[in-house]
């Protein structure tokens, strides 16, 4: 009997890790895409053409949770940084790419 309810009470413990998926407002049960990511507005700084890194001066990474400062970041963005020069407004989007905070997107700012 102390198996049984053991293992029970791990299931209703798990149930609790894996909140419902939230369903549309006509309730045609399906699941609702996440929001994307905003985009942080940015300055360039400094561009390293070689190793295709750009250091921007930005607002928040929303996403990452973290707050707005000057910092260098790899760009995932192909010809992206041979197109830019200091000083240059941006608007881009930073994410975790293998351990490491990358710029996987990146446009001029109107």
């Amino acid at each position: 009997m102390k198996r049984v309810l053991s293992r029970i009470a791990m299931g209703s413990a798990l149930l609790c890790l894996f909140p419902a998926a939230p369903y549309a407002a006509d309730h045609d049960h399906h699941a609702m895409a996440a929001p994307a990511a905003a985009l942080t507005d940015g300055v360039v700084k400094k561009i390293d053409k070689a190793g295709s890194m750009l250091t921007l001066t930005h607002g928040p990474l929303e996403n990452l949770g973290m707050p707005g400062m000057t910092m260098a970041f790899k760009v995932q963005v192909p010809g992206a940084v041979e197109r830019l020069k200091v000083g240059d407004k941006v608007r881009f989007l930073a994410d975790y790419v293998g351990g490491e905070i990358v710029i996987v997107r990146l446009e001029a700012a109107k």
